[in-house]
């Protein structure tokens, strides 16, 4: 039994379902599933406690060492960023002097954050569901909204800063490089390329079979709208979930290459993809 975890949004419900509920060939593997913020995944994964994981390509960086990333189950794309929301059209206060939610330290939102807007030096952790409402009560100025939120902002009252993702391709003319399936070390070779293999088998099933597993993704979606459930996995799982692909490892190691310029890792990661 293989530990496997991985968060409760839609695209990773609607990707690995066929794999945990045995509705696919596994090749003899069985999975443990656990199902977590992707913050807590990312410090999961500093511990070592998963086998397989989702994890932020931010985190990636800093357990290179002890994990591998998997060709399939990532979510990179285009048009798909994390976005900067606030409480008034003219986004509050200054961003040099604002405070601004992000939804973990270690996640892609938060390095995006820090690439597009160096100025920004007061920060504050909380769940990524919990962004909007924090906005909204002025706990803080402004709030980095991942996952549903997206498509939720508006109608709560909250105006968009700045959309992250966009700023993004823009500054590198590459896909966004969010959350990636990876791989422990310590598994054999042999096994890490039966999970491969199984990984991207569920994925295929899953486009072809979408009715297969809706019940599975409304029982973990945040937002239980069906059609902001359908927007986020058509939004999410893209042909770089599939397989990354040339282009797609373009985009980490273009992604890598810019952490390491805003010093938020110490290596530049190329040999990773």
């Amino acid at each position: 039994m293989l530990s496997f975890f991985f968060s409760p949004c839609p695209n990773d419900t609607f990707m690995f379902d066929a794999m945990v509920h045995h509705k696919i060939d596994t090749e003899g593997l069985s999975f443990a599933p656990r199902i977590a913020d992707v913050e807590a995944l990312n410090h999961a994964a500093f511990r070592e406690e998963a086998a397989i994981t989702k994890l932020s390509y931010h985190a990636f960086a800093h357990v290179a060492d002890r994990y591998k990333i998997l060709p399939s189950g990532s979510a990179i794309g285009h048009g798909n960023g994390p976005l900067l929301v606030a409480r008034d059209a003219r986004g509050g206060a200054a961003l040099s002097k604002a405070t601004v939610a992000i939804p973990g330290r270690y996640t892609t939102a938060a390095l995006l954050l820090k690439i597009a807007f160096p100025e920004v030096a007061c920060v504050r952790e909380y769940l990524f569901s919990d962004i909007e409402a924090a906005v909204l009560r002025g706990e803080v100025d402004a709030g980095v909204l991942i996952h549903e939120g997206r498509f939720t902002y508006a109608d709560r009252g909250l105006f968009l800063v700045a959309d992250l993702g966009s700023l993004w391709e823009a500054r590198t003319h590459e896909a966004i490089p969010l959350g990636c399936i990876a791989v422990a070390r310590s598994l054999d070779e042999a096994q890490q390329r039966t999970i491969a293999r199984v990984v991207r088998r569920s994925i295929a099933f899953a486009l072809r079979h979408p009715e297969q597993s809706a019940d599975f993704v409304r029982r973990h979606a945040q937002e239980m709208d069906p059609a902001v459930i359908a927007k986020h996995i058509a939004l999410y799982v893209t042909d770089y979930s599939l397989d990354l692909g040339e282009r797609g490892r373009r985009a980490v190691a273009t992604f890598f290459s810019e952490a390491f310029r805003a010093g938020a890792i110490n290596l530049t990661m190329n040999d990773e993809v």
